[in-house]
């Protein structure tokens, strides 16, 4: 069963969904997802945790107060760090995202590493951490300008042949449910509003490695074993390097989540429990 709800925050309304029992668990999802696309792996693990999801502000069903503008990493983290107190409310709690969402996990360990009991980053797309930083920035800007001159299919040509093949089909579904049809019609809007306002800022997100450090053993860092060798590997691989972590691979590419949902999710059990159920 699926609790909606709304949670006033600054500069937004955030809607949010929970389903499931044990101790809380926030999954977020990647730039222009919202609490749907999370559908299949938040089911899966719903026998083992209170699973909450959201729609990030200015996506989907989470309005904005004012005009779109620029997303901030800290301002999702302070998003995220809010929904979890309204949730489960004192109780530390699980985080896991994936691509930009994994940028946000990163973002909240770093900063409130007392309010969480263990974090899972998987491909977070912070080039800033890399050697050639300024080349892959430069090409986020060069989606971004592409995308202002010829619109949402030029840009995503571009940004598809920059990071390689690491988007994988998704199941077929037929016949297509409602819930998954209304998702669909909401990526679509979504799509250009993250190109425009998330891509960029989020991608240029420094991580604080000294309080990631500081707060190691209760982070892991994953990859797609179809990311290997494409764009979306790197970041992880390097960080978890850096802080001298295993790397855990996933199924799939950087998409997994939604394309090995319930691998994904007995993965996700194993490195935030262990191999405790």
């Amino acid at each position: 069963m699926i609790t909606a709800d709304r949670l006033r925050v600054p500069g937004a309304t955030l809607y949010h969904e929970t389903r499931g029992e044990g101790p809380p668990l926030l999954l977020l999802p990647g730039a222009g997802g919202d609490a749907a696309v999370l559908d299949p792996v938040a089911d899966a693990l719903a026998d083992t945790f209170t699973v909450l999801t959201h729609d990030p502000r200015g996506y989907s069903r989470s309005t904005l107060d004012g005009p779109p503008a620029e997303q901030r990493v800290d301002v999702h983290a302070d998003d995220a760090l809010r929904l979890l107190d309204a949730v489960a409310p004192g109780e530390p709690a699980y985080v896991a995202g994936a691509s930009s969402g994994a940028i946000v996990t990163l973002d909240l360990l770093a900063r409130h590493p007392e309010r969480l009991r263990g974090a899972l980053a998987h491909e977070p797309p912070s080039w800033s951490v890399l050697p050639d930083a300024a080349e892959q920035l430069a090409f986020f800007q060069e989606v971004y300008d592409t995308f202002m001159a010829e619109g949402l299919g030029a840009a995503g040509e571009r940004f598809m042949a920059g990071i390689g093949p690491v988007l994988l089909p998704m199941p077929h579904e037929d016949p297509l449910a409602e819930r998954t049809r209304a998702m669909r019609q909401r990526l679509s809007a979504n799509a250009p509003l993250a190109l425009r306002y998330e891509h960029r800022s989020f991608a240029a997100y420094v991580p604080d490695l000294d309080a990631l450090a500081a707060a190691s053993t209760k982070l892991t860092l994953a990859a797609g074993t179809g990311t290997r060798g494409h764009l979306p590997y790197r970041p992880a691989a390097l960080l978890a390097d850096r802080l001298g972590l295993p790397l855990a691979e996933f199924p799939g590419a950087h998409n997994g989540w939604s394309t090995h949902p319930a691998e994904t999710a007995e993965l996700l059990r194993t490195h935030l429990l262990g191999d405790t159920r």
